[in-house]
């Protein structure tokens, strides 16, 4: 059916931008409730132990301290580890803060302090006097590994290597061009502006109305219903806005529990906040170890490829992430063995961050592409082209659409690509070296079971619904076109209402399947609202539409016209009036193809390219010019497209220079648990980025052909940023982030 509004494709401003830049925008720690109280986490001060004693004397001694919360004297919450179990938890045995006298990790929440006001709780959090006793503690990842083990139990949702194909030991033997290498990817944290924190509003009967930073409310309110035993009926989780998270958000975290635990016990409201320190006392993407052996004829293409990561975890949790299956997608091989193993180490479970998996396994895979590409002297796009694959070898299957060759031919005709000289350190400025390394990038194509609501109002008004979240995508602006194209109004006249336990059932907000998920439901609700509408249409007396089907009219500016005569038409209100109704409500499930995902793989491609200057005396790096070309099938906006994938970009410009997570080994903590130490890119950091949406047709993943492109701007940056410094500098350093004393050396 004909669409006259057009919004779909088309650049839209964020329809909640005002309520951002203005203040309206309220986040988890900015809602107000009366009387009150706010929490301080106590952490722990070793990595290892147990607590011997905790003296609150001098803090509850404090004028305005309500109570001082331990494992001594919390409330009793659920026995089992399934309660405890969110929605996207690994296997394992989730973490119970406050549980017993047990320190497992450095920085773990050893008791809240509760005040009238916050400055009074920060003080008495500071009295708190704990005597500890300390075990010997693991955090580096070299003492570790040689104990790492396949997982016993897969995590849902994470797909296993696979079987391996052929001997690709022995291929590697025979191949006359071999590459074999160890790649490390340092630890990062999410570090959003906004902290975590939830505000519990306490209400009359014991019911709850919580604002958490969460990117699943729903997630949020039955881990809270099930660990206190709360019906879900009177738990409320409101999440409207949150202030970036980058998968931070996806589990629940401890000070969720903690604000609950006080509000119930005191029964009146809460506010617990994280300070930055305590942004460093969970889940970060964890280290890896990857280890690729690369076999390949003088012709550069391959006979084998192997590829085995080593990843941390807690002891008490099988955090795990899709490493290394990225390089048998990415290029044919006859001969492929993918290995994936865990170390324990004494530190919270990691937690997935922005391309989880893909952002360290490609980044290592696509390193050892570029160091092929030299030791056979093809260049390395034409290396990866004599690579292709047409299918998903592992899966045998093909995929659902794969515009790769276009991202290569789009994205290097942009950048220059041709004007390169292959020699390392043959480009120069002054006393900058100057270098182009290029990589590609792949993230899956995922749908997920999604609800939505519909409501038309006999005023033209459309309130369209769901509990999915907007941590900075732009999910309300493209839930708000998708409604206003499919029923024919104006964005103007749409409200999309997100974030809220209460709302039709969603998902978490991750793995770029908000807007191919969300998108389809509201869609799909939306189309039975336009339904309904053109049955009340039709039965109007003389109706011009009668004899009408709905494929030959078009929805417009509150107007069901005749396609071929747009004179005769039926207004929005007529048709309402006519069915005696004044709303029609609509809702409706989008779920993936199952015929689909056992036929196709889907996912979307990008090639990135890359041009760094670096100081040769003082080792210092600019990344001067980025293009990204991004095929992912049909961009909904490509206004918010395009900042994601810039926001992914800028990830991968940190992951590949800045942003490490340190460990002192000794003390088991991170020692830069700060933003003046722990260093993200700064607007003095990123120059130009160039974003190419290559067209791509897709029609088999969901109705309406989208991809998503919240990570694939990450995937492939870093490894495009390492090859380039090569070129510049004739040194590669395969351990990420390259910093100025990795290249002095």
């Amino acid at each position: 059916m004909l669409q006259a509004n057009g919004y779909i494709g088309v650049p839209q401003n964020r329809v909640d931008g005002r309520a951002k830049v203005t203040g309206a925008a309220q986040y988890a720690a900015e809602f107000d409730a009366p009387n009150l109280a706010y929490g301080i986490v106590v952490s722990s001060a070793i990595a290892k132990g147990r607590i011997t004693s905790i003296d609150a004397s001098a803090a509850l001694a404090v004028p305005g301290v309500i109570q001082v919360f331990t494992h001594e004297n919390r409330s009793r919450t659920a026995w089992f580890d399934r309660s405890y179990r969110d929605e996207t938890a690994p296997p394992g045995s989730p973490f119970r803060p406050l549980y017993d006298d047990a320190v497992v990790y450095s920085g773990q929440p050893v008791a809240l302090v509760v005040a009238e006001e916050y400055e009074i709780a920060a003080c008495a959090a500071s009295l708190v006097q704990i005597e500890y006793e300390t075990d010997t503690h693991l955090t580096d990842i070299d003492l570790a590994k040689n104990e790492a083990y396949a997982p016993p139990r897969k995590r849902s949702g994470v797909k296993e290597p696979p079987s391996p194909r052929g001997d690709a030991e022995e291929a590697f033997v025979q191949a006359p061009v071999k590459i074999h290498h160890e790649y490390r990817v340092a630890i990062e944290h999410h570090n959003p502006m906004e902290p975590h924190a939830s505000t519990v509003i306490y209400q009359e009967g014991g019911k709850l109305v919580i604002h958490d930073k969460t990117q699943g409310a729903q997630n949020s309110q039955s881990y809270v219903a099930s660990v206190f035993g709360l019906s879900s009926d009177d738990v409320q989780v409101v999440a409207p806005f949150v202030g970036g998270a980058f998968g931070s958000g996806l589990r629940p975290q401890y000070q969720l529990f903690l604000a609950v635990m006080a509000a119930l016990e005191l029964k009146r409201s809460i506010r617990v906040v994280l300070t930055r320190d305590q942004m460093f006392t969970f889940g970060y993407r964890p280290l890896t170890i990857q280890t690729i052996s690369l076999g390949a004829g003088p012709d550069g293409k391959l006979q084998s490829i192997m590829h085995d990561a080593i990843q941390t975890t807690s002891p008490w949790e099988d955090y795990q992430e899709v490493v290394v299956n990225w390089s048998n997608l990415l290029y044919h091989c006859d001969n492929v063995k993918l290995t994936y193993k865990l170390a324990q180490v004494d530190t919270y479970t990691p937690i997935d961050m922005r391309a989880p998996g893909a952002a360290i396994g490609v980044t290592a895979i696509e390193t050892a592409m570029d160091e092929l590409a030299y030791a056979t002297g093809i260049d390395p796009i034409e290396l990866r082209l004599r690579n292709y694959t047409e299918t998903d070898e592992a899966n045998k299957k093909g995929f659902t659409s794969k515009e790769l060759r276009a991202c290569y031919q789009i994205g290097a005709e942009r950048f220059g690509w041709s004007k390169r000289n292959p020699e390392p350190r043959s480009m120069r400025d002054g006393r900058e070296l100057v270098g182009w390394g290029m990589a590609t990038g792949v993230w899956e194509a995922i749908m997920q079971k999604t609800a939505a609501r519909a409501v038309l109002t006999q005023d033209g008004k459309l309130e369209v619904s769901s509990a999915t979240a907007d941590i900075g995508t732009g999910t309300y602006t493209i839930l708000t076109q998708i409604a206003a194209d499919t029923l024919g109004v104006n964005m103007e006249d749409v409200t999309a209402r997100i974030g809220d336990s209460s709302l039709p059932k969603s998902p978490v907000q991750g793995g770029s399947w908000t807007a191919a998920s969300a998108g389809s439901a509201v869609q799909t609700a939306c189309q039975t609202v336009r339904e309904k509408l053109f049955k009340y249409a039709r039965q109007m007396d003389d109706s011009p539409l009668a004899n009408a089907s709905i494929e030959q009219v078009t929805f417009a500016n509150g107007k069901i016209l005749l396609t071929n005569d747009p004179s005769s038409s039926v207004t929005f209100a007529q048709a309402m009036q006519a069915g005696g109704v004044d709303r029609i409500e609509a809702e409706e499930k989008a779920s993936p193809s199952l015929q689909t995902s056992m036929s196709y793989s889907g996912y979307s491609h990008s090639a990135v390219f890359a041009e760094v200057r670096v100081d040769e005396g003082l080792g210092i790096v600019r990344v001067t010019r980025i293009v990204n070309a991004v095929a992912a099938g049909t961009i909904l906006n490509p206004k918010t497209a395009r900042s994601q994938i810039l926001g992914g970009v800028v990830f991968g410009i940190g992951m590949a220079l800045e942003e490490e997570s340190m460990l002192d080994h000794n003390l088991g903590r991170f020692m830069n648990h700060s933003l003046a130490e722990y260093h993200v890119p700064v607007n003095a950091d990123i120059y130009d980025i160039d974003v190419i949406f290559v067209s791509e047709h897709e029609d088999k993943l969901n109705p309406m052909g989208v991809k998503g492109v919240g990570e694939i701007g990450v995937v492939g940056t870093a490894a495009a940023i390492g090859n380039a410094i090569y070129h510049a500098t004739g040194k590669r350093i395969r351990d990420y982030p390259i910093t100025i004393d990795k290249l002095l050396k």
